[in-house]
Order: C-alpha cells, then structure tokens, then sequence
C-alpha cells in the first residue's frame, strides 16, 4: 500500500507552496542583481558591443539561475515536508541484480566443459 504524502493534506501543501514562492522571490531578486551587475561589468570593461550580446549574456545568466535554483527548490520542498519518505521504493539491491548467480555459475562451466 502506497503511504500518503504529507503534500496530500491541504494546510500542509499551502505552506509549503507559499515558502516555494517566497524562495523563488528572493531567487529573482538575486537573478535581476546579478545580471544588472554582469551587464555592468561587461560594458565597463568592454564598451559598447551589439546589444545581442548583453541580450543573450542577460538571458543567459537569468535563466540559469532560475532553472537551478527552481529545481534546487522543488527538491527542498519535497524533501522539507516528507513526501521523499512516502515513495515506496522496493526496488531489489545491487547485490541481487548484479551478483552472479550460483544456478547460472554452474550452468555455464558446464557448457564450457
């Protein structure tokens, strides 16, 4: 029997939805600093080069950031509220699906012999 996630009950989801998009706020906030400051840098040290380049040098960085650290924050949030702990994961160890087995063993010596 598969066990209930704690993302299941309601109040338990709204919380943790709302501090996802809390951290993601706070992530923008941290985005739009660090391309502004990028941007920056590269025109002071650069001058004026095609505007393509600040453009792809923006969506670059932007969407980089945000991909990571959205992804970086379902993980939290899966694992902060316990719904990683609800997965069944039976699945076999690495010892019974890649430890030879004593039937096949003998089987192939006999074939060799």
């Amino acid at each position: 029997m598969v066990k209930k996630s704690p993302l299941d009950d309601p109040e338990n989801a709204a919380h943790a939805w709302a501090r996802y998009r809390q951290i993601m706020k706070i992530l923008m906030s941290a985005t739009v600093v660090t391309v502004m400051v990028a941007v920056g840098l590269l025109y002071a040290y650069n001058g004026a080069i095609s505007v393509h380049f600040y453009i792809a040098v923006a969506l670059g960085i932007s969407f980089t950031m945000l991909l990571g650290g959205g992804l970086m924050g379902l993980a939290f949030l899966s694992n902060g509220t316990g719904h990683d702990a609800s997965v069944d994961n039976r699945l076999p160890s690495a010892d019974e699906l890649w430890s030879p087995k004593d039937d096949q063993d003998s089987d192939s010596k006999e074939d060799a012999g």
